[in-house]
C-alpha cells in the first residue's frame, strides 16, 4: 500500500477520512475532534486547512497579525503581511471553517525584530525565523490551540513527525529542497506531541496541485523569500532605522597582520564568510570576512584558510527526545549540508556545549544556529556563541 501522503497527493478527491486521519496522526474517525491550523495566508497552510476540513474534524484557522495594520497591508510576498491575512480569511471562508486573527505586533517587535537589530549591532548574524518559531508562533499558538480544546495544532512546515520508540520524533522533510527542520530545532517534546506537519511527506508541486484541485485562490501564490519584516530583503536599512548608530563606519583590518585595508560602511553589512562587497583591491589572494569586532567597530578579513574552525561553543541548547548512539552531524547554516561532529557536554535544558567537527568547517558565524541530526532525525540545537580556529 502506498504511503498516505502519496495517495492524497494523487488526488484529494479520492482521499478518504481514514487516509486523512493517518495524515494528521489522529485516531479515526475525526468527526468530533478539533484541529487548529496555523494559517499564514500561503499555499502550504491553506492546503493543511483544506485537508483538515475534508477529514471531518472541526477546524479552526488561526492567523497572527505581526505588523501594524497600515504597514501590513502594504507588504506583499511575506509571511503574516496584510495581504496574507486577507488570503487566509478567504480560504477559511471557502472551506467553511472558523478563522481568528490575533494581534501579536508588540510581542513580535520585542522578541524578534528588536532582537534581530541588536544582534547585528553586536556583530552577530541572527536568524529571526527560529526566534519566531520558538516564541510567537509555536509557544503562543500552542497555548491558543490548547485553550480552544484542540486535539492537535497543524502547520504547513515541511518537516516530518515520526512516532519513535520513545515518543514522537522530528525528522527532515521527504523533499530535501523544502526541508525546514533547521528552523524548528527549538521545538520541545511537549510541543511535538501536540504538533502535526501533514506536508512533510509531500513535494511542493503536489501541494500546489492539491490547492488547484480544491480551487483555492492561493494555489499559484509565490513563496515568501525574504525575512517577513524586512522589505525587499534590505535588512540593513531596517536595522539603521531601528538603531541609528548602525551606520557608524570603521576600519577593515587584516586578521593576521592588523593592517588597515580600508573603511567599511557599518558592521551590520558584513557577516563571517562574506567575500563580496569588501571593496578592497590590490591583494595577493581573495579576502573573506573572518570576524566582526563590535567593540572596535572593525571588520576583520583574511584568506579563506582563516575561516576554518575545529570547534564551536553552542549556547541555549534544546534537545528533542533521547540522544541515540552513533555518529551525529550538525548544520551550521540553513543551506549547509550536515557534517560529522562530536558533542562535549549534555545537550538540552539551555545548557552550553562544545562541538568538535570531524573535519575543519568553514564560515561558522556566531549568532547562527547549530542544529544536530542523527541520520534524518533532528535531536536538537542551539546558538553558535564562539568558534575555535583550526
Amino acid at each position: 500500500m502506498p504511503p498516505v501522503s502519496t495517495k492524497i497527493a494523487d488526488s484529494i478527491a479520492t482521499a478518504d477520512t481514514m487516509d486523512l486521519a493517518a495524515l494528521f496522526q489522529l485516531e479515526a474517525p475525526l468527526a468530533g475532534k478539533r484541529i487548529v491550523v496555523a494559517m499564514s495566508g500561503g499555499v502550504d497552510s491553506s492546503v493543511v486547512a483544506a485537508l483538515a476540513a475534508k477529514s471531518g474534524a472541526e477546524v479552526i484557522g488561526v492567523t497572527l497579525q505581526l505588523y501594524d495594520h497600515g504597514e501590513a497591508v502594504k507588504r506583499k510576498g511575506a509571511c503574516c503581511a496584510g495581504d496574507d491575512i486577507r488570503d487566509a480569511r478567504q480560504v477559511a471562508d471557502r472551506l467553511g471553517i472558523a478563522h481568528y486573527v490575533f494581534d501579536h505586533e508588540s510581542q513580535f517587535r520585542e522578541d524578534v525584530i528588536d532582537r534581530f537589530a541588536d544582534e547585528y549591532m553586536a556583530g552577530r548574524t541572527p536568524i529571526p525565523c527560529i526566534r519566531c518559531n520558538m516564541g510567537v508562533k509555536f509557544t503562543d499558538l500552542f497555548r491558543m490551540a490548547r485553550e480552544l480544546g484542540a486535539d492537535c495544532l497543524a502547520t504547513g512546515h515541511y518537516v516530518q513527525r515520526v512516532e519513535g520508540e520513545s515518543g514522537p520524533e522530528l525528522h527532515r522533510a521527504l523533499d530535501p529542497a523544502r526541508d525546514q527542520s533547521y528552523f524548528l530545532y527549538g521545538t520541545t517534546d511537549e510541543q511535538l506531541d501536540f504538533l502535526r506537519f501533514p506536508l512533510g511527506g509531500l513535494p511542493k508541486p503536489q501541494v500546489r496541485a492539491i490547492a488547484a484541485e480544491l480551487g483555492l485562490g492561493v494555489a499559484a501564490k509565490p513563496d515568501s523569500q525574504d525575512i517577513c519584516f524586512v522589505p525587499e530583503g534590505d535588512y540593513a536599512s531596517l536595522v539603521k532605522k531601528l538603531r541609528p548608530a548602525a551606520g557608524q563606519t570603521g576600519p577593515i583590518l587584516h586578521a593576521e597582520t592588523g593592517e588597515e585595508l580600508g573603511t567599511h560602511k557599518g558592521i551590520i553589512h558584513y557577516t563571517v564568510g562574506q567575500r563580496r562587497g569588501l571593496e578592497i583591491g590590490g591583494q595577493a589572494e581573495p579576502l573573506y570576512v573572518t570576524g566582526i569586532d563590535a567593540a572596535r567597530q572593525a571588520v576583520l578579513v583574511g584568506p579563506k584558510r582563516l575561516l576554518a574552525v575545529d570547534a564551536m561553543e553552542v549556547v541555549e541548547t534544546n534537545r528533542i527526545g533521547p540522544i541515540p548512539g552513533g555518529q551525529l552531524s550538525v548544520k551550521v547554516r540553513s543551506l549547509a549540508k550536515p557534517v560529522p561532529c562530536r558533542i562535549e557536554g549534555e545537550l538540552g535544558g539551555n545548557a552550553t556545549v562544545r562541538v568538535v567537527f570531524d573535519n575543519p568547517e568553514y564560515g561558522v558565524a556566531p549568532g547562527q544556529a547549530a542544529v544536530f541530526y542523527a541520520g534524518e532525525r533532528v535531536v536538537g540545537g542551539g546558538w553558535i556563541e564562539d568558534t575555535e580556529k583550526a
